[in-house]
């Protein structure tokens, strides 16, 4: 399934600074969406958009960093784009700090702007596409029983079927059939695409130790 076309999100108080922007962006072929306050396009968010955000710092009410931490407690990871007229350093530094994409001073260069929001939109992509695939591992990981969760965790940890059904009190036979069942259902071919598979959801540890999985949908 391909993934919807990017939309630029451009929040601005500066009605001059939205036109111009949005028609340099949409020259560029870019779907743009404007908004004039930070309120306006935080209530009409929607964190399955793919694309990146335009964001001036300094705006009455809610203002550029106040977004930023909303979108974040909200669970948005939307790459932004931070403008500024004042080129302040600390608020800078803040920003980068709390993930922001880039950060531009006013009046924006157009070519640095384009570049910066191409850049953005490769990274949201990238992003969602790790997502997506982290999602699919946590639904196969899902279909395991506890006991085939027990044997992933053994398996990774480096211990062999012998160890693994001595901790586990069953025989080894058993330990084969359940191991076999793990690598059907989270379908791999090799013990390190089973671990590759493991570390991307977050499952490793030392050996005898069983660290957590996430839970069960």
């Amino acid at each position: 399934m391909s993934n919807p076309a990017p939309t630029v999100y451009i929040v601005d108080d500066d009605p001059a600074v939205l036109k111009s922007l949005s028609r340099l962006l949409r020259a560029s072929h870019l779907n743009v969406e404007a908004f004039a306050t930070a309120q306006e396009f935080l209530d009409r968010h929607d964190r399955s958009s793919h694309g990146c955000l335009v964001l001036d710092v300094a705006m009455p009410g809610l203002d550029g960093l106040e977004l930023q931490s909303a979108l974040a407690a909200g669970g948005s990871t939307i790459p932004i784009i931070f403008l500024t007229g004042r080129g302040d350093i600390p608020m800078t530094v803040h920003a980068m700090k709390e993930g922001a994409s880039d950060f531009l001073t006013k009046p924006v260069n157009e070519t640095d702007l384009l570049a910066a929001v191409q850049l953005a939109i490769k990274k949201d992509l990238i992003a969602r596409q790790a997502r997506a695939e982290l999602d699919e591992i946590l639904e196969r990981l899902a279909t395991l029983t506890p006991r085939e969760r027990e044997v992933l965790v053994h398996v990774v940890s480096g211990q062999l079927n012998k160890q693994i059904a001595g901790d586990l009190d069953i025989v080894e036979s058993t330990v084969k059939v359940h191991r076999a069942r793990v690598m059907e259902k989270l379908k791999v071919q090799s013990v390190a695409e089973l671990v590759r598979l493991a570390e991307r959801a977050g499952i490793g540890g030392e050996r005898r130790r069983s660290p957590p999985l996430p839970p069960l949908h």
